[in-house]
């Protein structure tokens, strides 16, 4: 994928007493947020940044406990969807396409819903529309991985087979250990958050949209994603090979199907 070189610029604020990290990738094109999902943080979409660029500003915040922002007291729906508002409100920014895979795409189409004046587009990738599982989490395994460990290779051990994975996002500490970039019982709480019925705050809003299928996805079946796509006015399929995660693993596939939705706006 063609692109330009970008580097994104570490910003951060505060809100309600926490820090809120931000990378933001600059430029004079339009406005872009980009929210990652659990176990990512906003350095996900370096890539996707540097093949949109100089057309558009891919400003990719570290969500709410996660990477160099705070832990907070909650996770819910409203708390990402005020967080979001809030960096925009801090870098004076109208209106935005919103981007998101997995439970950032949910607040991507979220912020549309609650405040339709701020957002252009949507780009909701293997965001789930309906999750009504009440049993265990399906990210429940985090809860074996120590938050900390007195060194980096120490956490690496003990993460096992995320280390490849987590490997590049581990984070010295201030006393000379490392910890992981989430709290794990911070994730199971906000995965939790993302369960429920959500099909209203994706079908109020006609503004252009894309969904974006895994055809291997563990999260959502082929009859879902034409569901997802069918019920919603003015939306687009786009399909990439791989799971869950294809964003990552055809980086290049994931920024084409992405590039082109984006041309098709006004």
């Amino acid at each position: 994928m063609n692109g330009t070189s970008v580097t994104g610029i570490r910003g951060e604020f505060r809100i309600d007493g926490r820090r809120l990290s931000y990378l933001d990738f600059g430029g004079s094109g339009r406005p872009l947020l980009a929210l990652h999902g659990h176990l990512y943080e906003g350095r996900t979409w370096v890539r996707l940044a540097e093949a949109l660029a100089p057309q558009w500003r891919v400003i990719a915040p570290d969500q709410r406990g996660h990477g160099d922002s705070d832990r907070a007291a909650s996770y819910t729906r409203e708390d990402y969807v005020a967080d979001a508002i809030a960096l925009l409100d801090h870098l004076g920014i109208e209106q935005v396409v919103t981007l998101g895979h997995s439970g950032g795409g949910i607040t991507a189409f979220q912020i549309a819903a609650r405040h339709p004046e701020r957002v252009s587009a949507i780009v909701n990738v293997e965001g789930p529309v309906r999750d009504l599982d009440d049993g265990p989490s399906a990210l429940s395994f985090v809860l074996s991985m120590p938050y900390t460990a007195p060194d980096r290779q120490a956490l690496l051990d003990a993460i096992g087979p995320l280390a490849p994975m987590l490997g590049d996002k581990l984070r010295p500490t201030a006393d000379g250990g490392w910890r992981l970039p989430f709290h794990p019982q911070d994730t199971i709480a906000s995965e939790q958050g993302t369960h429920g019925d959500h099909w209203a705050d994706w079908t109020s809003t006609g503004c252009p949209a894309l969904f974006v299928l895994a055809r291997d996805s563990q999260v959502i079946t082929p009859e879902e994603g034409r569901q997802i796509v069918t019920r919603r006015a003015n939306t687009r399929l786009a399909e990439l090979d791989g799971d869950h995660f294809a964003h990552t693993t055809d980086p290049d596939g994931f920024a084409a199907v992405v590039k082109d939705f984006l041309n098709t706006l006004a």
